[in-house]
């Protein structure tokens, strides 16, 4: 199983396969309007477009998982990233990532990348507090902790790395290595 064997919804709620991402890169991203790593759709945009023309994809999903930091509708949200930020990668329906209710996408993601730890930075140390509010083991399972994890997906649909919401540097360094 790899990443291209996956279907997910369309922000007008229609199907589409991961297939059509068939060798191309992708960044999968878990993310939200009101959380403070939003500005990251800035940079998720720079790196869209300096390497889509490589075969570089980017597959937004909206989440409100986290805080409740994504409450609108798909077109409110898609509406506030197109507006202030000026994305045009692809945004995908709004999903759960962990739970019950979580896509199968974010289910393989899940069940196959290990948590590492959101680093040393003061940012990290407050999200590792909040994370451990919900979760008193949140260290020993792989579900996604917060808005703006990201999975790097190789051209032949497999997992290459997982990024935390506080790890944004070494992120471009990987895409480059896998295009």
């Amino acid at each position: 199983m790899n990443a291209y064997d996956f279907k997910v919804k369309k922000m007008d709620g229609s199907e589409i396969s991961l297939s059509e991402y068939k060798g191309k890169v992708l960044l999968i991203v878990n993310t939200a309007t009101g959380c403070g790593f939003t500005s990251q759709y800035e940079e998720l945009q720079g790196l869209y477009k300096e390497f889509s023309p490589l075969g570089f994809e980017i597959l937004d999903f909206p989440c409100n998982q986290f805080g409740e930091q994504a409450p609108g509708s798909d077109e409110e949200i898609h509406s506030f990233c197109t507006g202030r930020f000026g994305i045009t990668f692809p945004q995908l329906a709004k999903v759960d990532v962990n739970g019950e209710n979580a896509i199968p996408l974010y289910k393989w993601l899940t069940e196959n990348t290990r948590f590492e730890g959101f680093g040393k930075s003061p940012m990290a140390l407050i999200l590792s507090g909040v994370v451990k509010k919900n979760d008193k083991e949140y260290k020993k399972n792989g579900n996604v902790k917060w808005n703006f994890t990201k999975f790097l997906i190789d051209r032949s649909g497999e997992i290459v790395a997982r990024f935390e919401p506080t790890d944004m540097k070494k992120l471009k360094k990987a895409i480059e290595k896998c295009l």
